[in-house]
């Protein structure tokens, strides 16, 4: 965030150099008034000029978008930046392009690992935090998709079998809609088991 401070003979002209320097709204900065001006004696001995300091409003969007086009851009990769909410609570982002499977990584890896940073990065300087949700091609809802399927198929497997079926390693937002998907069957129980990052949800059938 850029701070400038600026003197001269009113408040307003002062905010106005300001203003000028920064090349912004007034509604995109923050105005403290440090020094109210002073006449002095007759107008002439001991008179000051008003002192303001003008601070450019922290832009989430902004930054994020900042934030993602250096990353891309080290990693070669040139995606658009689509903004799909920007609440007062959270934003996100879903980048579309060719050839983004590098930020996704094996099972959503990178992608985890980049959503992470960047909620690290913009909460850093915000008063309130906000929760940012990176996506790349919506590869999340697709994601979800895959996990609800194979958690019902493996679930009627478990109950054909009568026995109990230990899935994959995943990671807690995953493990979660597997329990989800599958927590109205009252044929079946889940639960995790193991430690991270090699938790495991396991479904096991209910005896009859």
């Amino acid at each position: 965030m850029r701070v400038v401070e600026k003197s001269a003979k009113t408040v307003e002209e002062a905010i106005e150099l300001a203003l000028t320097e920064l090349d912004l709204d007034e509604n995109q900065v923050e105005i403290y008034v440090l020094e109210q001006p002073t006449k002095g004696f007759l107008g002439l001995i001991g008179s000051k000029n008003a002192l303001v300091r003008v601070t450019e409003k922290y832009n989430v969007v902004d930054e994020a978008q900042k934030f993602l086009k250096k990353i891309c851009s080290m990693m070669e990769i040139d995606p658009n930046i689509n903004i799909v909410n920007n609440s007062e609570d959270n934003l996100e982002i879903n980048l579309t392009g060719d050839n983004l499977g590098l930020l996704i990584g094996r099972r959503g890896d990178t992608l985890d690992a980049l959503q992470f940073i960047l909620n690290l990065v913009i909460n850093k300087n915000c008063e309130k935090r906000i929760k940012i949700i990176l996506d790349v091609e919506n590869y999340r809802s697709k994601r979800e998709e895959t996990l609800f399927k194979l958690a019902k198929r493996l679930s009627e497997k478990a109950k054909k079998t009568g026995k109990k079926i230990v899935l994959e390693p995943m990671n807690p937002h995953e493990r979660r809609i597997i329990h989800m998907s599958l927590q109205e069957d009252h044929r079946i129980n889940t639960y995790s088991e193991g430690e991270e990052p090699y938790r495991k949800v396991v479904i096991v059938p209910k005896k009859i």
